[in-house]
């Protein structure tokens, strides 16, 4: 996109030299080029607003508040920034620039707070990990003992355990809620989006007492780790519902009309045709799923209750988690033997979601390009067939194909084939092709 710039008329062009500029092009400036006169704005905006601020916070009001005085800057900048591309750019240049700006900044808060967290926990917990640290538990290791003693073991079994329980629980129930949302509907679904998107809104320890006064107060059940997982599983599902149906509906619509126009029925058109298109999105929404409930706490206390010795068994005896694990080291013992051990299981936490995200990712980013890059070669194949190969757009026969990757040889008419050709008009075309 290009925009014109033109400069305003003086006195002396508009009384006697405005006919020399009226031959003279304007100046086109795009608005996203970024060129060395910018450069020298930007950066002459920052020092200029930086001394004013010094002036102001550090001469004539002393006052010692750094969040406030880097508020200041940053407005009295972002001023300064648009008054200097005002008057050389013109306004829609100096409004595109501060945006960009405003949104390059955000987006630096947002990765400096994820950085420094992630190198925090990296620095405090890196150093405890070792190869005991995931094959020992804590059934013989107390708060006062060594920090290289104990490991979790223990909590990795109970984890993995209540994730794929509430995987197995709500995965089911919300790929077919995203069915009935997007495939079937009815008068239920209004109700049933509503119901979902209120579900995500949900705090987790709403889930933990639901699943308790379900479970140990009506039922009489103890702690164990199936009834983390139920609790997980009411976290997990508005996800995987929510995620589906979007996905779902990315499902081209000519697919479901072809399979029902060759006599398949609805059912049997979702299965073998809706749900394997859309496979790797769903996928994609279970992962997401996992890494929302993986390092949920609040809902393990009432739940799994926690344990320091392994229990392999979920639907027996109280279970430990990671989340549980680094919550009882860090803030319940909390000493200088138990704190670094909940660093490093906060590392190891840690690693898991970014590997489930980094993963979800992954799945879902080959799709959306190979998809792109089809969408932008099926107009040059359709134009190819039908002229080079003498086939319709609509027709995939095995000639039209082949005729769009090779150029076919046109041969000179002989006597006989033009006389061929007076008997029967057709024929010479006929070998063209």
């Amino acid at each position: 996109m290009s925009v014109s710039i033109k400069p305003a008329p003086t006195h002396s062009s508009a009384s006697g030299g405005g006919s020399a500029d009226l031959g003279r092009e304007p100046n086109k400036v795009k608005p996203r080029s970024f060129r060395a006169s910018d450069a020298s704005a930007l950066f002459g905006s920052m020092l200029a607003a930086a001394a004013l601020v010094w002036l102001l916070f550090g001469v004539l009001l002393p006052v010692d508040n750094t969040a406030m005085a880097s508020l200041a800057w940053m407005a009295t900048f972002l001023l300064t920034y648009r008054f200097a591309l005002k008057h050389t750019e013109g306004v829609l240049v100096a409004r595109d620039r501060v945006m960009a700006v405003v949104v390059g900044a955000l987006a630096a808060i947002v990765l400096a707070a994820l950085t420094s967290i992630v190198i925090f926990v990296t620095v405090r917990g890196i150093k405890y990990l070792s190869t005991t640290f995931f094959t020992q538990t804590m059934e013989f290791t107390g708060p006062v003992d060594p920090s290289t003693e104990g490991g979790i073991a223990h909590a990795l079994v109970g984890t993995l355990q209540q994730i794929l329980l509430a995987t197995l629980i709500s995965v089911p129930l919300g790929v077919l809620t995203a069915v009935y949302l997007n495939e079937v509907g009815g008068r239920f679904s209004r109700s049933v989006r509503m119901f979902v998107n209120a579900m995500s809104g949900v705090p987790s320890i709403v889930a933990g007492l639901f699943i308790f006064a379900t479970m140990n107060v009506g039922l009489g059940w103890s702690f164990s780790g199936f009834q983390a997982a139920l609790a997980l599983s009411i976290l997990m599902l508005p996800t995987v519902t929510r995620t589906s149906e979007e996905i779902l509906r990315l499902v081209p619509g000519g697919l479901r009309e072809a399979s029902l126009a060759l006599g398949s029925t609805e059912w049997r058109s979702t299965w073998q045709v809706v749900l394997p298109t859309a496979k790797t999105g769903i996928v994609t929404a279970v992962i997401l799923g996992v890494a929302r409930v993986i390092g949920e706490t609040a809902p393990l206390f009432m739940t799994a209750g926690g344990s320091p010795v392994m229990n392999a068994n979920p639907f027996e005896g109280a279970q430990e988690s990671l989340p549980l694990y680094i919550f009882r080291q860090v803030k319940q013992f909390s000493n200088e033997q138990t704190i670094p051990r909940g660093f490093a299981a906060a590392l190891v936490l840690l690693v898991l979601v970014l590997v489930l995200f980094v993963t979800a990712r992954a799945i879902a980013r080959p799709k959306v390009e190979r998809t792109g890059r089809k969408w932008r070669r099926r107009p040059r194949r359709s134009r190819t067939r039908g002229h080079r190969a003498g086939t319709s757009l609509a027709s995939g026969t095995a000639r039209g194909r082949r005729g769009a990757h090779r150029k076919p040889r046109l041969r000179r008419p002989s006597q006989r084939g033009a006389q061929r050709s007076t008997a029967n008009p057709t024929s010479t075309e006929e070998e063209a092709l």
